[in-house]
């Protein structure tokens, strides 16, 4: 009973993340000790994401000291509104310059966007924005319906269009649903080039939001060791105590 009571548990939240409607899941493939993916995520997280957003919880130093990046490639290549490496990476736009630019939302801080919206939402999101005349920046995503922002990356990836087809509803109506994604203007990248910089951004993303991870990683390592270690010494010590009762 309890075996089923977790399956069903684990089953759920995909089951609601299905009714949602987004057929169209990507999974990331997320390697936080990959330090060439997270430098070029770290580039291109600099160079597409923060015209508009901040990463306020980071330090370029701090950045340059996990990625292996020194002072003078952190100014030459990922520092524009600075020259302090000491520095958070804030944006120089103001909230309220904006909300005036994109519907009277300010673009959210994405310091800890990995660790809420998870790795693979992400990885969806890069890959699924599709062209919709219908919205104010002319474009929608499957990840996040009616979002408020331009397709950052399409220069990368180019313009995909959205194919529909007819499914019914679950009142018995025939209804036009999207199917899959069409390229309909190529970028400057390929299909296996754009997967990659999606992967290295989101994986930089992921570090963002949890900078020690890895550190936390090798330590829980050492920890389980050490107590397996302990179990043993223990155990010893148990037998020694008992050994005139048994």
């Amino acid at each position: 009973m309890r075996l089923m009571l977790c399956v069903i548990l684990y089953a759920l939240p995909l089951a609601l993340f299905a009714a949602g409607g987004n057929l169209h899941s990507y999974r990331a493939d997320v390697d936080v000790s990959d330090t060439k993916s997270l430098q070029q995520g770290a580039r291109t997280f600099v160079n597409y994401c923060m015209g508009c957003h901040s990463a306020k919880f980071m330090r370029y130093n701090r950045m340059g000291a996990d990625l292996g990046l020194s002072d003078e490639i952190l100014k030459a290549n990922f520092m524009f509104g600075t020259d302090k490496t000491s520095d958070l990476m804030t944006i120089a736009m103001s909230d309220e310059d904006a909300k005036q630019m994109f519907g009277g939302v300010a673009p959210p801080d994405l310091s800890v966007t990995a660790r809420y919206r998870g790795a693979d939402w992400l990885t969806t999101y890069f890959m699924t924005f599709y062209l919709d005349p219908a919205r104010p920046m002319g474009v929608n995503n499957l990840a996040f319906k009616d979002v408020g922002m331009p397709h950052a990356l399409m220069e990368l990836q180019g313009a995909q269009r959205a194919v529909y087809k007819t499914a019914t509803d679950t009142n018995g109506k025939a209804v036009n649903v999207i199917d899959h994604l069409e390229l309909v203007a190529p970028g400057t990248q390929n299909q296996k080039e754009y997967e990659q910089t999606v992967r290295d951004l989101v994986n930089f993303m992921v570090y963002l939001g949890e900078p020690v991870r890895l550190k936390r990683q090798q330590i829980g390592i050492y920890v389980i060791t050490f107590l397996f270690f302990l179990l043993g010494v223990v155990y010893l010590m148990k037998r020694e105590y008992w050994k005139d009762i048994h």
